[in-house]
């Protein structure tokens, strides 16, 4: 079990505070016409459509795992059940819904993950704004997913394991 609960929320709730105001920006910002531009293309019109489907959800993921957070970390009493099941529905629900988008706009290549490049590659090229936005969270994410590494699998294991006690 992770030593701090309590600080591992809070960091976790800071990052996701970052992505969000990050995210919804953005969202509010450009639109689907926007993105493609004066292309015709079919094919770049349906890669950005599902690239702000998944930044819709991500968003949202990442909206009721931070109020969440909040609420764990707010009561007056902490509750380290309550806290660690937050923690575990943050790397299931935000830190997967990023590194595995439903439309697959983009992946992480694990091979550029340890070179110092960006593992993130982008199933079409995206303009700018569009990559951008996906590489600036990308570390908040990576963050989160090694902080959160025992809440993967470790955390099940262990709540099975206490209940056939």
């Amino acid at each position: 079990m992770p030593a701090n609960v309590k600080q591992l929320c809070e960091a976790s709730r800071e990052k996701l505070k970052s992505v969000i105001d990050q995210v919804e920006p953005f969202l509010n910002t450009y639109s689907l016409q926007e993105l493609v531009g004066s292309e015709q293309d079919e094919e770049i019109a349906s890669f950005y459509k599902g690239f702000l489907s998944d930044l819709r959800h991500l968003l949202v993921f990442s909206e009721v795992s931070y109020e969440k957070l909040g609420v764990t970390l707010r009561r007056a009493n902490f509750d380290v059940n309550f806290a660690e099941r937050s923690l575990y529905e943050v790397y299931h629900h935000v830190v997967n819904a990023f590194f595995y988008p439903k439309n697959e706009c983009y992946s992480e290549d694990g091979r550029y993950a340890y070179t110092g490049q960006e593992a993130i590659r982008f199933r079409k090229k995206p303009i700018r704004v569009a990559s951008d936005i996906i590489l600036n969270i990308t570390k908040m994410f990576e963050e989160l997913r090694d902080e959160l590494a025992y809440y993967e699998n470790d955390y099940l294991t262990q709540r099975k394991m206490q209940s056939n006690k």
